[in-house]
């Protein structure tokens, strides 16, 4: 069993931070993809508005919104420069006020573990910040990127400056505008970009100082596998990123790599993946449900980077999983907006259902059927599901179909 504490659930804490995590009936949406900075994205998100709050999402994951060298937005330079390739200021802010009339929150795509230099310093190194609006030295690069900081306190970012968080006046220049993200600018959540690369203490502190009401951050590494495949075990992978959360003294959510990894196995004939040895959901939805953003795809594995692609014919199976088992599910933008209304209109019928019938992200889950060609659980105990195309409904006649599609049924109570 994953070991966590789990003082924070119970914990009588008033602050904003807390309320949504505790509430758990989030359904996100992420709100681009990887060519997204072609097509006027503010002002084409702005028309949206409308749709994403009425098919019942409670957040929108906006891509980064700071100037950067590469348009996609994840070469960060001018922090609180926000004319960047998806829009100007104006309409961006402009977009944040209209999500703020119709109830839905904006999710700031935060790229903070490394930074594009403006001027050549120490070793030749565009490495100094001069003429910026954080005109950073040398000292705000770590020692292993070409900078005069201290070493990384996690991963390398390979090819650019990583930021030196162990740096007082950088994490105070990083909470400054954090804040003004949260309370100027008039975005609500925060998405940690290549969480993996600083120690999770400072999204902690950053956490605690701008006071996002809800967090998640991407803690991306490699699943296991074997000569034959993806193993059945994933529990290593799933603790490092439960370790994560709890390095953050519990104030932010993940997102659940492992069960992505292994439900995209498991749609393509192998079910039983969907339990583990102790019958329960086998990623971090499993462990730490309330902690967990279950999700198929983003901008990196699907969208025209497909570095690790759900397979295509079975993203209605994905999504029958995801929306209506505990954890917190996000939706992707190429799957809701592109792939045709039928998808878009069932995945709207499946978050109706989730909200109608009150699953939430500590809903319990029952599995009934983990088999080669089927999977079948229960759900909050009102909501029953199916997957595959093994035939099997549920007893007893109190349950009626609420709804189905290729290779999945819901039924409830």
């Amino acid at each position: 069993m994953g070991y966590y504490n789990n003082v924070f659930d119970e914990c009588n804490d008033q602050t904003d931070i807390g309320r949504v995590l505790r509430d758990g009936r989030e359904v996100i949406l992420q709100a681009y993809n990887w060519e997204s900075h072609k097509h006027d994205w503010w002002r084409n998100l702005d028309g949206k508005v409308p749709d994403i709050a009425k098919s019942g999402f409670t957040s929108a994951w906006l891509p980064p919104p700071s100037q950067s060298l590469a348009p996609e937005g994840y070469l960060p330079q001018d922090l609180y420069s926000l004319n960047s390739a998806y829009g100007s200021e104006h309409l961006l802010k402009s977009l944040l006020r209209k999500m703020k009339q119709y109830k839905v929150r904006a999710m700031a795509d935060i790229v903070i573990n490394h930074r594009i230099g403006t001027t050549i310093g120490h070793g030749g190194m565009y490495n100094r910040y001069d003429g910026s609006s954080l005109p950073w030295d040398e000292h705000a690069v770590t020692s292993c990127t070409g900078g005069l900081g201290n070493r990384s306190t996690g991963a390398n970012f390979n090819g650019v400056p990583n930021v030196d968080h162990t740096q007082h006046f950088v994490r105070k220049d990083i909470i400054g505008w954090l804040r003004w993200l949260r309370n100027t600018v008039g975005f609500q959540d925060f998405r940690f970009d290549f969480a993996r690369g600083y120690s999770a203490n400072y999204v902690k502190e950053y956490i605690g100082a701008a006071k996002p009401l809800f967090s998640v951050g991407e803690c991306w590494d490699s699943c296991k596998y074997n000569g034959h495949g993806l193993d059945y075990n994933q529990d290593s992978h799933r603790q490092r990123i439960i370790n994560w959360i709890d390095s953050t003294g519990q104030i932010s959510a993940a997102f659940d790599f492992t069960t992505k990894g292994i439900l995209q196995e498991a749609v393509k004939g192998q079910y039983w993946r969907l339990c583990d040895a102790q019958g329960k959901p086998p990623g971090v939805v499993g462990w730490w449900p309330s902690r967990a953003v279950t999700f198929l795809d983003n901008h990196d594995t699907g969208s025209s980077q497909a570095h690790w692609p759900f397979p295509s014919h079975h993203i209605m199976e994905g999504y029958a999983y995801i929306l209506t088992h505990p954890g917190i599910p996000s939706v992707f933008y190429d799957h809701f907006y592109n792939w045709g209304s039928s998808i878009h209109d069932q995945i709207v019928k499946l978050i109706d259902i989730r909200r109608r019938h009150d699953i939430h992200s500590r809903s319990t889950v029952r599995i009934l059927k983990a088999e080669s060609n089927l999977y079948a659980a229960i759900a909050g105990e009102k909501l029953c599901m199916k997957l595959g195309d093994g035939s099997w409904c549920p007893s007893g006649r109190d349950w009626t179909l609420a709804t189905s599609g290729h290779r999945y049924a819901v039924w409830i109570k």
